[in-house]
């Protein structure tokens, strides 16, 4: 490792793994785990790694490094800047097509010139008002699993549309083009795809939600897309921003949370006692601990947050030159053990409200209020409801999305 850390030896450069290891699904990959522990030890949290497309940016992997680097406005999201990590070959695409990025792609100020326009949306009090129709729908997709044949899959039986569902309501888009939507954004989303599959599937969704902003320029409603096209009618937004704006909302507002409410049923059964620590509970405290708790523990997002260095940055003891490359995969920092003590053990009473499953600073998820009431109202509802919950198959029989940018399964057979 010293030698990738002076950086004279290309071969020493370790790649960045991005699958996780199916007989321990819940746990950073490996290698990842083994380079955070090495980095620790030699007190050298940074080092470079290698890419897919061989570029070799840093990456960082300590919680206060990463909290320090994502607060910093000399770290650009911008992913048109020569230099970026780019994620896949569908992004390095977009990027070097110089098109449109999607706000999480932009820097202030116009960063938070779209930020602003959405944040209403998703505040603490709007967002708990929808909290007794997000239970509704809950009880509505239990019942209907429960009045079907058994096995069920999890994720087509609740975990996928519930989410779909929400965001189609707060959208204001038909919930009936569901599986279209779900499909394009997780064709999106896989690793592995060509430039021109994932291109194919985000124009075709960009093109779903730029129809649905003309409908809303027609005929608006009390929904969010609604309030796009009203944007765009008093020129504050441009259509073109308006329809990347509905595209990011309606891709990760079911994606990420669908992930997670499987992911985390899974990591419930196989810990019977923090289950029936939520199953038994009727304190919102402690539900709301649960999806913290698990929200670390998962850290579903593989790729890590993206940077670029627009000055020379000195931190952990090294120097970021402009223009190079940051990965700052956030599993490391919320599997930190002098942060999170004994970080391997799901604790449901454990205070993980620092995780950085979300990420940090001015791009901090924006809808994380909403995906919170999410995984609060089922992890309260399903096992309560359904008691006897088990897998209806081995666990490494799971298909797990080691393909994914998002981490989760593909299928959940569940019996009761």
């Amino acid at each position: 490792m010293s030698n990738a850390l002076s950086g004279t030896s290309a071969e020493a450069i370790p790649d960045f793994p991005m699958a996780r290891d199916a007989g321990c699904p819940f746990a950073p990959p490996p290698q990842l785990r083994q380079l955070h522990a090495d980095q620790l030890r030699a007190d050298q949290p940074l080092t470079k790694v290698r890419l897919w497309d061989g570029s070799t940016p840093w990456i960082v992997t300590r919680f206060e490094d990463q909290r320090a680097l994502l607060a910093d406005h000399r770290c650009s999201v911008d992913l048109r800047r020569p230099g970026f990590p780019y994620m896949s070959p569908g992004f390095r695409e977009s990027g070097q097509r110089g098109t449109q990025p999607s706000f999480l792609n932009m820097d202030d100020p116009e960063h938070a010139r779209i930020r602003r326009m959405l944040s209403g949306a998703f505040t603490i009090k709007r967002v708990e008002a929808l909290r007794p129709a997000v239970q509704r729908m809950t009880d509505e997709f239990i019942d209907a699993m429960l009045d079907g044949p058994k096995p069920a899959d999890l994720v087509q039986a609740l975990a996928l549309p519930l989410p779909s569902l929400v965001i189609c309501e707060l959208l204001g888009v038909p919930y009936e083009d569901h599986e279209f939507f779900q499909h394009q954004s997780e064709v999106g989303l896989r690793h592995g795809v060509s430039p021109e599959v994932s291109g194919a599937a985000r124009r075709a969704l960009l093109e779903y939600v730029s129809s649905q902003i003309d409908e809303k320029l027609a005929r608006p409603a009390d929904d969010l897309l609604s309030e796009l096209a009203a944007r765009v009618r008093d020129g504050s937004l441009t259509h073109p921003e308006a329809s990347a704006m509905g595209l990011l909302l309606l891709g990760a507002g079911h994606e990420t949370s669908a992930n997670m409410i499987a992911l985390s049923t899974v990591a419930l059964l196989e810990h019977p006692d923090q289950l029936a620590i939520i199953r038994d509970t009727d304190d919102p405290k402690v539900l709301a601990s649960a999806a913290d708790e698990l929200l670390r523990y998962l850290t579903i997002i593989h790729i890590g947050n993206r940077r670029i260095a627009l000055e020379d940055i000195e931190i952990g003891g090294r120097t970021i030159r402009a223009g190079e490359g940051m990965v700052l995969p956030s599993i490391t920092a919320n599997w930190q053990a002098d942060v999170f003590p004994d970080p391997d053990r799901l604790d449901i009473h454990r205070d993980a409200r620092r995780h950085q499953a979300f990420g940090f600073g001015i791009h901090q998820c924006l809808g994380q209020p909403l995906a919170r009431l999410e995984l609060q109202i089922v992890y309260g509802t399903l096992f309560r409801r359904i008691p006897t919950l088990r897998l209806a198959v081995e666990r490494d029989k799971l298909p797990f999305k080691e393909d994914g940018l998002v981490y989760g399964v593909y299928e959940l057979p569940v019996t009761w």
